[in-house]
């Protein structure tokens, strides 16, 4: 089961180049775009809207890939 998420959060999650962190901004339940990118959330399937620490972008990403860092 998914650790519960909130905005704020600092989070960490796997990437090609290995591990990043950011920050959550938003829990999303319902379908929107992020840079031209459909992104399919819903109440049943919710995503959380990420800002990257390094690069400051932002991305969608399933509860699963996402996972709280420790003391913060």
């Amino acid at each position: 089961m998914a650790e519960k998420l909130k905005k704020g959060d600092q989070v960490e999650w796997e990437t090609p180049q290995g591990k990043t962190e950011g920050t959550v901004k938003n829990k999303l339940t319902s379908p929107t775009k992020i840079k031209n990118h459909e992104v399919k959330a819903s109440k049943e399937n919710p995503e959380y809207l990420v800002e990257s620490g390094k690069s400051g972008d932002e991305a969608a990403h399933k509860p699963g890939s996402l996972k709280k860092t420790r003391g913060k």
